[in-house]
């Protein structure tokens, strides 16, 4: 994950001239206007920044959001006040690979927000879109004029202006904010966020942890060597992302042993995701309808999250290790370029494919051993892409892209150090190995015996099975 040197202090996040703080334009928001508004924060750096602790207020435990960061927030007359910029982004996705996204704050997804059960919250919204443009409080219980809905609860927010909504947190709990304005083209252009609601007092459904993650799943259809999503795409996309970010660029998820640690995940694309972690046992504490009752809970080791549902899951860190955590579906763990592929498994088509690649130079297959031989390969990729499975593990490539990161657990991780540990040191003899002595003659199974209803020795009828359909003209059997 991050180094400390990449850290983020408070100060620094809150400085006024910093580098990552900066005012809306006098063209979006008049110089009155502006003095009224807290100071909009800005974030460029796609590393994974340190929790902001509560500067004022009921304290509680941070959030850390996978390659993202929480939104500061200013006090006014016991008003929470928060300040989002709608806006274009450049998102790196992975090193050396940018997409030119919609946002909030100068990141796709935009900053978290958190709160506290009971809080009074004001949100200032700034359009500096070319287009109508909304935010909904995902799964919030609020007044419904401040619901988001362009054309049903209020007007969309013109270009250059800045909306106000106001309401209190009423239940704690895992939320999201998108827009509801051309939602179509808003959310595949990246425009979405967290919004985490803390329990006030202690709660019975809510139990304290260690570590508490979260991130949005998203999707784009990016072609390599194009920086726009294609906004049009359903269900054929190419990067499957976590917070717009894609394996090898996702950080891990860095855990003291022994922690009890929450995960929060949002899913904000076409389809579900069973999400998959190694190692370890969870059970589904929470949805955006609020925390599950424990007598409701069992354990899992995977939970389908399904289009707009949020799921909040809770484990003890127990065993030390470097633990896949990823999505379960298969294409879903792999970058751009594979899914028009053709197969060549089986075929020796080096020779051919040297042959096209000087005339075609974006040309690729499979190779004919399957696809795992790519991750190793040396080939030129079109410019502003990143190759479908990448990333170094202390065995060699792990073959991964997509929604692919790691959970490491580590005993000499110190409590509130979210750093990267390095890969893990295996104890003598827990590593698997290759078996080195003389194979064995198989053994066969001595009494297969025959069919079901036949003696042993007899001979077996050859069987031919026919198909017919009905109404055909031909016998029947009823």
């Amino acid at each position: 994950m991050h180094k400390d040197k990449n850290m983020l202090s408070r100060r620094r996040l809150l400085g006024g001239a910093g580098a990552i703080t900066a005012a809306a334009s006098a063209a979006a928001v008049s110089k009155v206007a502006m003095a009224a508004l807290p100071e909009p924060v800005l974030q460029a750096s796609p590393d994974t920044m340190p929790p902001l602790p509560p500067p004022t207020g009921r304290p509680y435990n941070p959030v850390l959001t996978l390659n993202g960061w929480t939104l500061p927030w200013r006090m006014n007359n016991g008003v929470k006040e928060f300040h989002l910029v709608a806006e274009p982004v450049v998102r790196e996705m992975a090193p050396g690979f940018k997409a030119h996204l919609w946002g909030y704050n100068g990141q796709s997804p935009g900053p978290t927000i958190e709160v506290v059960e009971g809080d009074r919250v004001r949100i200032f919204v700034t359009n500096k879109l070319g287009e109508l443009h909304s935010v909904h409080w995902h799964g919030q219980r609020l007044p419904s004029g401040m619901d988001g809905v362009t054309g049903l609860t209020q007007p969309g927010i013109p270009p250059g202006k800045t909306f106000v909504y106001e309401f209190v947190a009423r239940r704690p709990g895992t939320f999201m904010y998108h827009p509801h304005a051309d939602e179509m083209v808003q959310m595949a252009m990246g425009m979405m966020g967290f919004w985490i609601t803390h329990p006030k007092t202690r709660n019975p459904m809510i139990d304290n942890v260690d570590r508490d993650f979260c991130f949005l799943l998203n999707a784009f259809d990016i072609d390599p060597g194009s920086y726009t999503p294609k906004i049009m795409t359903m269900l054929d996309f190419n990067l499957w992302a976590w917070n717009s970010r894609i394996f090898p660029g996702i950080d891990s998820l860095n855990v003291r042993h022994m922690d009890r640690v929450r995960i929060r995940v949002g899913n904000l694309t076409m389809t579900n995701h069973p999400i998959h972690l190694h190692g370890h046992e969870f059970t589904v504490t929470g949805t955006d309808g609020g925390p599950t009752p424990k007598g409701s809970r069992w354990p899992e080791v995977t939970s389908d999250i399904a289009v707009g549902q949020m799921r909040q899951v809770e484990f003890l860190a127990d065993e030390e290790g470097d633990w896949a955590f990823h999505c379960h579906k298969s294409h879903h763990t792999m970058n751009a370029m594979g899914h028009d592929v053709p197969t060549m498994i089986g075929v020796d088509h080096r020779g051919i494919a040297a042959k096209i690649t000087k005339l075609i130079p974006d040309y690729m297959v499979m190779g004919e051993r399957g696809m795992k031989d790519m991750t190793e390969m040396e080939m030129p990729l079109p410019d502003n892409t990143t190759p479908m499975m990448a990333g170094q593990g202390p065995f060699g490539a792990v073959g991964m892209g997509g929604m692919f990161s790691v959970l490491k657990v580590r005993k000499e991780q110190r409590p509130g150090d979210y750093s990267d540990p390095g890969w893990f040191k295996h104890p003598p003899g827990t590593v698997a190995y290759e078996f080195t002595g003389a194979m064995p003659d198989p053994a066969r199974f001595s009494s297969e015996g025959g069919g079901s209803m036949l003696p042993a020795g007899a001979p077996r009828p050859a069987i031919e099975v026919k198909a017919r359909k009905p109404g055909g003209g031909h016998d029947r059997h009823h």
